[in-house]
């Protein structure tokens, strides 16, 4: 198998065991819960998580990750205003979550990170997401600094 199969495989893996975690999470009822702890978590550690992932602006919280998770096809977009729009139409994590009848995975595992990640960047930043591949046609997440 060569290198790049075994990343894709790996990132595969891992997605399925988030998407089991979040249907575990659900069917004991804790999920809530969970994610609210989590996201706290995600705000206090959101700065130095970005600079461990050599992240250095909003846009790369989005590019970097997903070039690393291989997850979901995360674009961004600047506009003059210097608000972001984050757009991604397919979700690994997201699918398989709905296959396995799992709730959203959307909060826990990807838009909180993110959102600390924003955040540590820029604390005045405000992070909106405007829908959810979950619930809708693709993730839309705005972000004014």
């Amino acid at each position: 198998m060569e290198p790049m199969e075994h990343v894709k495989m790996l990132q595969m893996m891992y997605a399925g065991v988030l998407a089991d975690a979040v249907l575990r999470y659900g069917q004991e009822g804790v999920l809530e819960h969970v994610t609210q702890t989590k996201f706290a978590e995600q705000l206090a550690n959101g700065k130095a998580r970005a600079a461990q992932m050599g992240i250095t602006n909003t846009e790369e919280v989005f590019t970097k990750l997903s070039a690393l998770m291989g997850c979901a096809d995360w674009t961004t977009a600047r506009d003059e205003a210097g608000v972001v729009t984050a757009t991604a139409t397919r979700c690994m994590l997201c699918a398989m979550a709905k296959r396995l009848g799992a709730q959203s995975p959307c909060n826990v595992y990807c838009l909180d990170p993110m959102e600390g990640m924003v955040r540590g960047l820029n604390e005045k930043a405000v992070v909106t997401v405007e829908e959810t591949l979950y619930q809708g046609a693709q993730c839309r997440v705005r972000i004014s600094e």
